[in-house]
């Protein structure tokens, strides 16, 4: 089984990249399903219903978010009924919406999805060690093929729990720095790992911003509005290859994919 988990679509430049380039990657690589983050698709904060019913309608089989799934009010109604938009799953009890989601591949396999968000140098909810390993073993009951999007900050709460989690998730990758790093790897009981799946939109830009409303906002310590950057635009992510039988990662290739819109 091949699946591929794209790196957080920031704006209207990543999403015009997954609209129009999703489906050619989709069938040159042969992927069997497709995971987004997607928390910063609506000018680089939150997301939308409209946005997300546009995007689900690409061929994405589920959307991971993060803390910026709150941005856009609207989109709390509709995570209490949209099961395919996953917001972090470790939020305490009674926050709309859910962290964990089952689909398949048009095979018929299974494939569990789980969101999880950080701690270190973010928000204090709950702890992402205990819920998702709660979490992955209630999937393990329903599939061995587990993917965990971690939206953290920090590099070592990221590799902790990938290691946390090796030989009873297929991969775990981590959002939320929008900077694909070079560290994708198997580890030792099968899970594959990387810190950072990087970011879908323009790369000329800080994380996806305008360099010059960004710099502006460091240096002179003003909160002006940021604004996506629209050049150099690319596509990042992971395709994860998994023995549909035991769920174990049997590679893990980096995907920095730039294209010409």
């Amino acid at each position: 089984m091949r699946i591929f988990i794209i790196g957080d679509v920031f704006g209207r430049p990543g999403r015009r990249l997954v609209e129009e380039k999703l489906a050619g990657i989709v069938r040159e690589r042969e992927i069997d399903f497709c995971v987004a983050n997607v928390e910063n698709a609506a000018a680089g904060f939150g997301i939308t219903p409209k946005i997300a019913d546009e995007l689900l309608a690409t061929g994405i089989d589920v959307f991971t978010s993060g803390n910026h799934i709150w941005d856009k009010k609207p989109i709390i109604p509709y995570l209490a009924g949209q099961p395919r938009l996953l917001r972090p799953h470790n939020y305490p009890k009674g926050v709309p919406g859910t962290g964990v989601y089952i689909g398949e591949t048009k095979k018929g396999e299974r494939v569990g999805v789980l969101n999880l968000q950080g701690r270190t140098f973010m928000a204090s909810i709950d702890c992402p060690f205990t819920v998702g390993m709660e979490a992955v073993e209630a999937l393990r009951k329903e599939t061995p093929v587990i993917v965990v999007d971690f939206h953290a900050e920090a590099t070592s709460e990221k590799q902790g729990l990938g290691w946390h989690l090796d030989g009873r998730a297929s991969a775990v990758v981590g959002t939320h720095t929008h900077v694909l790093t070079a560290d994708e790897r198997l580890l030792p009981r099968g899970t594959a790992y990387i810190t950072d799946i990087g970011m879908t939109g323009a790369h000329d830009s800080i994380i996806g911003s305008d360099t010059r409303i960004a710099l502006d906002r460091m240096i002179l310590q003003i909160p002006n509005r940021l604004e996506p950057a629209a050049a150099n635009l690319r596509f990042n992510g992971v395709i994860v290859d998994i023995d549909a039988g035991t769920g174990r990662a049997r590679g893990i290739e980096r995907i920095d994919i730039p294209f010409d819109l």
